[in-house]
C-alpha cells in the first residue's frame, strides 16, 4: 500500500506522534544516555500505534547524537508492529540534482520511511528525485507556523497573475503541475488556522501535515474545522505526548496524552 493510500485507509485517527528523543529527557536511569533513543522511542510506539495515523521521526534528534543506525532500527520495529501506519520522515531535505537523489535513497532505501518532508525553496527539479519512488510520498514545506515565515511565505508574488502569496502558489503547484503522480502532500503549521483554511481551498485533495498541536499551542477543534475533512489530515504532537512523564510511568502518560488528543482531533 502507498503513502496516500495508507492515510486514506485510516479513518480512526488524525492523530501524528513524532518521535524527537532528547537524552536529556528521557525517562528514569535512560537521562542522558543516547543509546537508549532507540528503546526510548520504542516504548512509545508500542504504547500509542494503535491510536496513530502516522509516526513522525525528526532525522535531527538522531544524527546528532550518532543514532542513525537506532533510527533504522526503529523504522522497521514500526512496520513489524504497526505494518499499517506510515513512516513520515522529518529531514526538509531541499537540495537538486545528484545530491536530491541522494537525500532520496536515504529516505527510502536506507531508512525505509513511506514519506519524507522537503523544503521545495529550489523548485520542482529539488522535489521530482522523490518522486521517482512509485508509492512514496513527499510532503512540501508550505505555511511553516514559525515567526520567520512570514519573511518568504507571505510574500506576495508580482509576476504571477493575481498576486498571490508565496505559500499561496505552492500549494497551487502542489495540487497541480506538480503533483505528477498523485504523491505530494503539503505542511501547514497549526498556529496558522485560517491559512490552513486558504491551503485546502487550494489544494483540496492533498494531505496536509499540521505540526504544531500541543505544546507549541496550536488548537485541535480549529485544525479540523480549517482543513475539513474531505482530504487526509494528520496533525502531528511530539513533545506533549514523548515527555508526558520522566518516571517509570511514561509510556501510560504518553499514552493517555495520545487518547485526549486523537479524540480532540475527532
Amino acid at each position: 500500500m502507498n503513502f496516500i493510500a495508507q492515510l486514506q485507509a485510516c479513518s480512526h485517527s488524525r492523530l501524528c506522534v513524532g518521535l524527537d528523543p532528547e537524552p536529556a529527557k528521557l525517562p528514569g536511569a535512560w537521562v542522558g544516555d543516547a543509546g537508549r533513543i532507540y528503546d526510548f522511542c520504542c516504548s512509545i510506539v508500542d504504547a500509542t500505534h494503535d491510536l496513530v495515523c502516522a509516526f513522525k521521526p525528526q532525522i535531527a534528534y538522531f544524527a546528532a547524537h550518532r543514532a542513525e543506525e537506532q533510527l533504522e532500527r526503529l523504522i522497521a520495529h514500526i512496520h513489524k508492529v504497526a505494518p499499517g501506519v506510515p513512516v513520515i520522515l522529518d529531514a526538509k531535505r531541499g537540495d537538486i540534482g545528484s545530491t536530491a537523489e541522494q537525500y532520496a535513497r536515504e529516505a527510502f532505501e536506507r531508512y525505509q520511511a513511506d514519506a519524507v518532508t522537503l523544503s521545495p525553496f529550489m523548485g520542482f527539479d529539488s522535489v521530482e528525485p522523490y518522486l521517482r519512488y512509485e508509492g512514496k510520498g513527499a510532503i512540501l514545506l508550505c505555511r511553516t507556523s514559525n515567526k520567520g515565515g512570514d519573511d518568504w511565505q507571505m510574500q506576495r508574488l508580482a509576476d504571477v497573475p493575481g498576486q498571490p502569496r508565496l505559500f499561496e502558489h505552492l500549494a497551487f503547484l502542489a495540487e497541480t503541475q506538480w503533483n505528477r503522480n498523485g504523491q505530494l502532500g503539503l505542511v501547514v503549521g497549526a498556529t496558522y488556522p485560517g491559512e490552513i483554511a486558504r491551503v485546502r481551498e487550494l489544494a483540496p485533495t492533498l494531505p496536509l501535515l499540521v505540526p504544531g498541536v500541543g505544546a507549541q499551542g496550536g488548537d485541535a477543534a480549529a485544525v479540523v474545522q480549517a482543513a475539513g475533512r474531505a482530504a487526509p489530515l494528520v496533525v502531528n504532537s511530539s513533545r506533549a505526548i514523548l515527555y508526558a512523564s520522566q518516571g517509570a510511568d511514561f509510556a501510560a502518560r504518553a499514552r493517555a496524552v495520545a487518547e485526549a488528543t486523537r479524540a480532540a482531533l475527532s
